[in-house]
């Protein structure tokens, strides 16, 4: 996310308005809630995380024990406890 002077984009007397209680600081102004995008949809992380989830879980189904998918998946076991416990509920 690039830095913007807020005079390019904001009439002179809102930037004076918004000093008044914050300046020479970087501002975040977020979305409207209307217009947030779900997490993971811009990128395959969040498709990525469930295949690799759901690869544990077979894993496991098939007998591997959770040190040895903590070992394989470089993940400490109380997150794979997590995810085969995630895993069984929508199952």
């Amino acid at each position: 996310m690039a830095y913007q002077n807020a005079f390019e984009h904001l009439p002179e007397e809102i930037v004076k308005e918004i000093q008044k209680y914050v300046h020479g600081t970087v501002l975040y102004i977020p979305r409207k809630s209307e217009e947030r995008l779900p997490w993971g949809s811009k990128t395959a992380g969040k498709k990525t995380l469930q295949q690799r989830n759901q690869q544990i879980f077979q894993e496991y189904q098939l007998g591997k024990s959770t040190r040895e998918l903590a070992d394989s998946f470089y993940l400490d076991i109380k997150s794979i406890q997590r995810i085969i416990r995630t895993m069984k509920k929508h199952c």
